[in-house]
């Protein structure tokens, strides 16, 4: 079946028939009357330092949404928010369906782990897609994402689809398409659906890595962030409390998401989700405050810069490919991941850089760093005499209609 679809390709009325049916599979979440407008999730196609999840989520809560973020981990050269959240001793990923509406009831958010009577449909067909080359097959996509997605019977649900060396599609046309068809299905699911096409050649923020992530996530989390992961968390928030009627406008929206960063209330609800999943109150308090709880790596190492000027690029796929090699990624869901393991970018684009600088700081332990892998990372810094800079979000996609046609894979 799963060859048919890839060969032959699926109407779009197809493929919503095909999402429905996984959808209801297993369990679908059910909501007071009271949260129907304001049930709300993003997703993201995946990318290199993307944390975006754990600053947006708490966000949203605090803006008045609930948020039943249902999260996956990393497989291959991106970072799963799971991963990232299981760095933090306690946190507990599994929870069951009152459970999280107990939580969504006093915090207003929650990031879990998919249960087997969550569309188990989806698990099936996920295993098996990679072993008969259909992964790239556009109403399986469809279906993987929004049927997971429509089992938390949302009203709105914003897609980051990205675009670049780091992400799943190397160039915009292939993400639009995607993006296209996602929003198509998503809404014809009854979910109102938009997504932006963002770019991921430079990773998002300073820090790659689990727990590198999350300290990075909290610092953003209390308005000190870095810029590009602050304007992602912005323009995701401020689509979706426009959609869900929460603000007049986006550009309302962005604001309101802005000042739950400054004003403490975006963090507060992320440690009150800490503790509502089973971090100890103090741990939590003491990491919010940013206090070294966190384990670091036995070994660091700083690498320095072989040239002077402007930093114009830093290539995210080397990185990638050197943090998996040391133990912060896997390939198989049953390996462990060192949440430790980790990068931080101590110059990044746009600033300036003199020959001999440090320009990053690598976390590791054993294996050590080789030099093959010193050398894939120097050759990911780009260095000019200037750089132009543009925003990481190039497009907003919305509901139209496409007209019937079939569709296999990507063009």
């Amino acid at each position: 079946m799963l060859m048919a679809i890839r060969l032959q390709g699926m109407t779009q009325e197809e493929a919503v028939n095909l999402t429905q049916e996984m959808k209801t599979s297993g369990v679908v979440l059910e909501w007071p009357k009271e949260w129907s407008s304001i049930i709300v999730d993003k997703h993201s196609t995946g990318g290199v330092g993307d944390k975006v999840s754990l600053v947006l989520v708490p966000a949203l809560a605090a803006c008045g949404c609930k948020v039943p973020m249902i999260s996956g981990r990393g497989l291959g050269h991106t970072g799963g928010t799971l991963d990232k959240l299981e760095s933090i001793p306690g946190f507990n990923i599994n929870k069951s369906p009152e459970e999280v509406k107990q939580i969504l009831a006093t915090v207003g958010c929650c990031i879990v782990g998919q249960t087997p009577d969550l569309v188990p449909a989806d698990k099936k067909l996920y295993t098996i897609r990679d072993i008969t080359s259909t992964v790239d097959s556009l109403p399986l996509i469809a279906g993987s994402i929004l049927s997971k997605k429509g089992a938390e019977s949302l009203a709105a649900l914003i897609l980051d689809v990205k675009f670049g060396e780091g992400a799943l599609y190397k160039d915009i046309n292939g993400a639009r398409e995607l993006a296209q068809y996602l929003v198509y299905v998503g809404n014809r699911l009854g979910i109102q659906t938009a997504a932006v096409l963002s770019k991921m050649d430079n990773p998002i923020g300073r820090c790659i890595g689990n727990s590198l992530e999350v300290i990075e996530s909290i610092e953003c989390l209390k308005g000190k962030g870095p810029k590009d992961l602050e304007e992602l968390v912005t323009c995701l928030g401020g689509h979706l409390l426009h959609m869900c009627e929460k603000a007049g406008s986006f550009k309302a929206g962005e604001e309101d998401i802005k000042d739950m960063l400054q004003n403490g209330c975006a963090l507060g609800k992320f440690q009150a989700m800490l503790v509502a999943q089973g971090v100890t109150a103090d741990l939590a308090k003491a990491l919010c405050r940013g206090e070294e709880v966190l384990r670091h790596t036995v070994k660091q190492e700083e690498l320095k810069a072989a040239a002077g000027g402007v930093v114009q690029a830093i290539h995210s796929l080397p990185l990638a490919k050197v943090l998996h090699e040391l133990g912060a990624g896997c390939t198989q869901s049953d390996q462990p991941v060192n949440w430790s393991v980790g990068i931080e970018l101590l110059k990044t684009v746009g600033d300036h850089v003199n020959k001999g600088d440090p320009w990053i700081r690598i976390h590791f332990e054993d294996p050590s760093l080789s030099e093959s892998q010193k050398a894939l990372l120097q050759h990911s810094l780009v260095i000019g005499e200037k750089v132009e800079t543009g925003p990481l979000v190039t497009e907003i996609i919305q509901v139209q209609s496409q007209g019937e046609k079939r569709h296999n894979c990507p063009a």
